[in-house]
């Protein structure tokens, strides 16, 4: 699909070549990846942090954060960017040392172990964008989203974004999962022996970049990148011209008609949600648009044709008391009911493996992973002998991380009582009790199945912390205060045991994948706010629902603090059995597919992805599965360069589009307006807008 200028290869060719380059990265894999690396010196822990790896990880970080944070107050469905932040590392970094080294200047040459640093650093830094809860539970707080409630709208349960409380609140509460886990490095990674598969397939790619035939397709998967990127910028910059008003624009296209176009069925020309569909499973596409089908192409007319008899025909369409109230609530239900049941499935494989690991005395026991595990301990191979000995070589020392972890939890027991009155001293000293423990199973679980439940045990911060201090003293501020402090601790545990599992493969130090985490989690409590800042006071409708920007998830984490605190007294009239049905629905649909196998799990839908189209529509989930259809195709045609160049294409889209909004963003803060508004209309109405100018 992509080709070199100066290349007059075929097509087949082409893809014959890539074919042979994954054989030859196979062969490699299948001999030793670290006698590959043999001849090559690991250097010390100091020198694989370098001031250009920082520097490429700060320039990266806001590019990602930018991308996070427009998925955020989009949609909320946000993929996995590690891929791209890891090819895009090398780029930049062999781009500076080629340079250098034509020039002679080159004192140290770039290897994996900085190419991991990297990495590790932009996902640390772009991660705060979604643990910081800008487009849930910190923006819920916001009076912009209170007034979408009827209930708990009052001054203590409303706090407004300001930068300076954001950037402290991130700074107390941000570090603590990376101390929580550092004892129990060791264990996870070399007695458990956890797969991890995002951190190993993330040191798959980065150790097949630094051999020569890696290299060779890096530069061509860069290269096809740059494209999509440069198209999605201009395209993105096309579109704006045709937004000077309120429905106006590419996005408000009535794609499948103006009925359609009502119940939020249409094709927005988002290249963004394109490149999202190419990177997401098949399933995940799938099932968001059953999820969209299914109620608003079934449910949401059916009951609003029982509007005066369900609910006052006299509430407007954001009301809860109304249509509204079942989108919103319906939607939690099945969130809720899909989390629970993930959360009791992967606790089981915690305490499962943990049984396992702890009952047969060989510490080297491989845990049972989909319920298969090996009688005998393996033979450590030459790689793992290599990467266990340069693992342990560094160590962090243990007094370290509880020093650290005691004197932040002190600091930040102080302080957040200051930002959010409603939170005592004594519900955060609660919550740091527990969150060592609830970090362990987060990142124990996110090993055994790649799925981290930080979302979830923030939900359950909601409840617990909401209904402690009650209604009348601030207990939805208090709910979603705790969920940031709690999601913020056990996201960073997991992502940081992730790293260390791609530094033990790649030979990176733990020190320096611990030292490059909290310098990139440092800069993402600065990167953050100030890109949410920039979103904010440039948007004057964000958080407004049908709006570009509304935060869906902001309403959604909101009313669950409400019915944590109040009950379920908002809910309108049959809305609490509909919630319970597809509350019990969720738990059916997860029990049955891991029931019947992953042969045919993967033609039943997912419950949490069908819940998301239930509050926003249709538009997204069909942008999607048109990079889905895309990518369908493609790889039916020529599957070998769909595989090598698919990532590369749907990270162009995304970075491309999302990088966008930044000077998009500074033209709105300017007051420069977009010079066209374009409508679409029906005959009729066109026909009355004619006669009204005519007249």
């Amino acid at each position: 699909m992509v080709m070199d200028r100066s290349s007059s290869i075929t097509k087949k060719t082409d893809g014959d070549e890539i074919e042979d380059i994954k054989k030859e990265e196979f062969e490699e894999e299948k001999e030793s990846i670290e006698k590959i690396f043999e001849s090559k010196e690991v250097p010390a822990w100091q020198k694989q942090l370098t001031f250009r790896a920082f520097f490429v990880s700060f320039i990266l970080g806001i590019l990602f954060t930018f991308i996070v944070m427009k998925l955020n107050l989009t949609t909320g469905i946000i993929p996995s960017l590690n891929v791209s932040a890891g090819l895009l590392g090398f780029f930049f970094v062999k781009t500076w040392t080629a340079f250098l080294e034509k020039s002679g200047l080159l004192k140290q040459p770039f290897t994996r172990q900085e190419n991991t640093v990297i990495q590790t650093c932009v996902v640390a830094s772009s991660g705060i964008a979604f643990s910081g809860g800008f487009g849930s539970y910190l923006f819920g707080m916001s009076e912009t989203i209170a007034k979408q409630s009827t209930e708990a709208n009052d001054s203590q349960n409303v706090k407004n974004p300001s930068l300076l409380w954001m950037i402290g609140f991130l700074f107390v509460v941000s570090f603590l999962g990376l101390f929580s886990v550092v004892p129990l490095r060791k264990i996870m990674i070399i007695d458990f022996k956890l797969t991890y598969p995002s951190g190993t397939a993330t040191a798959h790619l980065i150790n097949s970049f630094h051999t020569p035939q890696g290299a060779k397709l890096a530069k061509k998967q860069v290269r096809t990148l740059g494209k999509f990127f440069s198209f999605s910028f201009l395209w993105g910059f096309f579109q704006w011209f045709f937004t000077g008003g309120d429905g106006c624009g590419f996005v408000n296209f009535p794609t499948f008609g103006l009925k359609a176009f009502d119940n939020r069925f249409y094709f927005d020309f988002s290249a963004t949600y394109v490149g999202v569909g190419m990177i997401c499973p098949y399933l995940i596409n799938i099932s968001l648009l059953v999820g969209a089908i299914l109620s608003w192409g079934i449910m949401w007319p059916l009951i609003d044709d029982r509007k005066g008899h369900w609910y006052s025909a006299e509430y407007k369409q954001s009301s809860l008391h109304g249509l509204q109230g079942y989108r919103v609530f319906i939607a939690i239900a099945m969130i809720l009911g899909d989390g629970l049941y993930n959360f009791f499935k992967v606790l089981g494989h915690t305490l499962h493996g943990l049984y396992r690991q702890f009952r047969n005395k060989n510490v080297g026991l491989v845990l049972p992973v989909g319920g298969h595990s090996s009688p005998s301990t393996p033979t450590l191979s030459y790689d793992d002998q290599r990467r266990t000995q340069l693992f342990l070589k560094d160590q962090i020392p243990t007094w370290v991380a509880i020093v650290g972890y005691i004197a932040i939890a002190v600091i930040s027991t102080i302080t957040l009582p200051y930002i959010f009155h409603p939170l005592k001293w004594y519900y955060i000293v609660v919550i740091y009790i527990f969150a060592p423990t609830l970090a362990f199973c987060n990142a124990y679980g996110c090993g055994l199945t790649d799925w981290s439940l930080a979302s979830t045990y923030g939900k359950l911060a909601i409840f617990v912390i909401g209904a402690w201090a009650g209604a009348s003293h601030g207990g939805v501020l208090a709910g979603l205060a705790a969920c940031g402090v709690m999601m913020n601790i056990v996201s960073t545990a997991s992502d940081l045991t992730q790293d260390f599992k791609t530094g033990y493969m790649t030979l990176a130090s733990p020190r320096s994948m611990f030292v490059s985490q909290i310098i990139g989690t440092a800069m993402g409590c600065v990167i953050s706010p100030c890109v949410f800042w920039l979103f904010y006071k440039a948007f004057d409708d964000i958080g407004i629902p049908g709006s570009q920007y509304s935060a869906p998830y902001a309403l959604v984490y909101r009313n669950m603090a409400i019915l944590g605190v109040e009950g379920f007294s908002a809910l309108p009239k049959n809305c609490l059995t509909l919630c319970y049905v597809f509350f019990i629905a969720a738990i059916v649909i997860n029990a049955i597919r891991d029931a019947v196998g992953p042969k045919w799990a993967r033609f039943i839908p997912l419950p949490m992805a069908m819940a998301i189209p239930f509050y926003l529509g249709a538009y997204f989930t069909i942008d999607m599965c048109v990079g889905s259809l895309i990518l369908f195709v493609w790889e039916k045609i020529d599957k070998a360069k769909a595989d090598a160049f698919g990532p590369a294409v749907a990270s162009g889209l995304i970075c491309g589009d999302g990088i966008w909004t930044l000077p998009s963003s500074i033209l709105a803060l300017a007051g420069v307006n977009p010079p066209i508004c374009m409508k679409f209309l029906s005959r009729k109405a066109n026909v009355r807008v004619d006669g009204f100018l005519n007249s």
